[in-house]
């Protein structure tokens, strides 16, 4: 009495393997794709965090340009007002300060337009110890 085993004894194995490796490759998927999701969320945490250091910068600099502006304003004015007692009228003094603010915007846009742009560059650059 020959008899064979029926099919299904011998695939059921195999059946359990595969069942055993799919699970183990949609553990492996799902923990990959949660690391994944980990990793891009910590970026955008860092980059959040960079973004805000980068604009408290910016303010910070805006705020102190303001008050650089302020006070070379009231510089500007005491020139004046010290040419104008020493010219013997107040309207010299400021027409003196003017002449040679305007004398400096054409000098700057008229005769040398990249002598202040150099300037600021190399300034720019020894700040960051840069040489070309």
């Amino acid at each position: 009495m020959n008899r064979q085993k029926p099919e299904s004894d011998g695939h059921a194995p195999v059946q359990q393997k595969n069942n055993g490796l799919h699970k183990l490759l949609d553990k492996t998927a799902s923990s990959t794709y949660e690391d994944i999701m980990a990793i891009i969320e910590a970026r955008i945490e860092l980059l959040k965090i960079e973004l805000t250091e980068k604009i408290s910068l910016v303010g910070a600099a805006v705020v102190i340009g303001v008050i650089l502006i302020i006070g070379l304003g009231y510089l500007i004015t005491t020139f004046a007002l010290l040419a104008g007692e020493l010219l013997g009228h107040t309207y010299l003094g400021y027409l003196l300060v003017s002449l040679v603010c305007l004398s400096c915007f054409l000098f700057f846009t008229k005769l040398k337009p990249s002598f202040l742009k150099n300037l600021i560059q190399k300034m720019l650059l020894s700040v960051h110890d840069y040489k070309k």
